[in-house]
């Protein structure tokens, strides 16, 4: 992977995994709430996958916040 970029991914990724943790959702019905897969939410979490728009605002909403605010919640 890129160095550019990484060390947002994994803010944007450890906020997603605390968030769902909140929730107490499992990454498996976490990700079935996203319509994604669960080791695709598994890497999303790690900071491996470069996540696209679209995933961001399925993330959020199954979050039910705003992808702003889900940015906002990584420091970014």
């Amino acid at each position: 992977m890129v160095k550019e970029g990484k060390a947002e991914l994994r803010a944007l990724g450890d906020a997603i995994r605390a968030q769902r943790k909140r929730m107490g959702v499992s990454q498996e019905d976490f990700a079935e709430q996203c319509d994604l897969h669960r080791t695709y939410i598994g890497q999303l979490e790690r900071g491996e996958k470069n996540v696209s728009f679209t995933n961001v605002l399925r993330v959020s909403k199954a979050f039910r916040i705003k992808a702003s605010a889900l940015i906002e919640n990584a420091g970014l």
